[in-house]
C-alpha cells in the first residue's frame, strides 16, 4: 500500500483534488472531517478544548462552535498551537487506524489523506508521498471567501499565518495547479494518478 499525502494552503482546491483520486481508485481520507468529529460532544477532543478554551467557545446546545473556536485560535498563534496539540495526537491516531484498515483490505491500494496542515506539524514524514495543491493567491483569496463567508481581510490574515506554497514545494513530490478550470485540474491530477500507480508497481 502506498501512503499519499495530499496538502495545499487555504482553499487551493485540495477536496476536488480528492475527489478526483478517488473517482480514479485511490482510497480517500478527509483528517479535517477527523478533526470536526474530535470536537463534537462525546469526541476525542471535546472536554480538552472546552476545558481549555472555556465556555466562550460553545453554542446554545453545548457543543463547540467552530467558527467561534476557529475567529479565536486564528488571532493568536500560541491558542492556535495550543489547539493543534490537543487535535494533532487525536487525528494521527485515526489516519493510522485508518491506513491499517485500508492494508487489510486492499494492500496493493493507494491510499490518500487530505490534510490541510501536513508540512508544518511534520506530519508529511509519515507518507511515502506528497501532492501540493496550488493557485494565484487571489485565487485563494476569493475562493475562501465565497465558501467560507469569511472577510477579506479575515482570509488575508489566515494566509499570513500559513506556511506559503512556495516553502511547501519544498516538500512536494507532485504538485497540482488548481488554477486553471476544472477539466485542466482533472488532467494534472490524472498525470499525478499514473505517476502514483507507477510508483507502486
Amino acid at each position: 500500500m502506498l501512503r499519499v499525502g495530499l496538502t495545499g494552503g487555504l482553499a487551493t482546491g485540495k477536496s476536488h483534488v480528492g475527489a478526483y483520486l478517488e473517482q480514479m481508485g485511490c482510497r480517500l481520507l478527509k483528517a479535517d472531517e477527523l478533526g470536526h468529529k474530535a470536537l463534537l460532544r462525546g469526541g476525542a477532543a471535546f472536554e480538552a478544548v472546552g476545558s481549555h478554551f472555556g465556555a466562550g467557545v460553545l453554542d446554545d446546545a453545548g457543543e463547540i462552535d467552530r467558527k467561534t473556536l476557529g475567529a479565536l485560535v486564528f488571532a493568536d498563534p500560541e491558542k492556535l498551537a495550543a489547539l493543534n496539540s490537543i487535535i494533532h495526537p487525536v487525528v494521527i491516531g485515526a489516519e493510522e487506524e485508518w491506513f491499517e484498515g485500508v492494508s487489510t483490505v486492499d494492500s496493493e491500494g493507494i491510499a490518500v489523506v487530505e490534510a490541510a496542515i501536513l508540512i508544518e506539524t511534520g506530519s508529511y514524514k509519515r507518507f511515502d508521498r506528497i501532492i501540493l495543491t496550488v493557485c494565484t493567491r487571489e485565487q485563494q483569496i476569493e475562493r475562501a471567501i465565497k465558501r467560507d463567508g469569511l472577510s477579506r481581510e479575515e482570509v488575508e490574515a489566515r494566509l499570513m499565518r500559513q506556511m506559503s506554497l512556495a516553502e511547501k514545494r519544498k516538500f512536494a513530490d507532485y504538485v497540482v495547479d488548481t488554477s486553471g478550470d476544472k477539466l485542466a485540474t482533472q488532467l494534472e491530477t490524472r498525470r499525478v494518478y499514473e505517476e502514483l500507480r507507477r510508483v507502486k508497481r
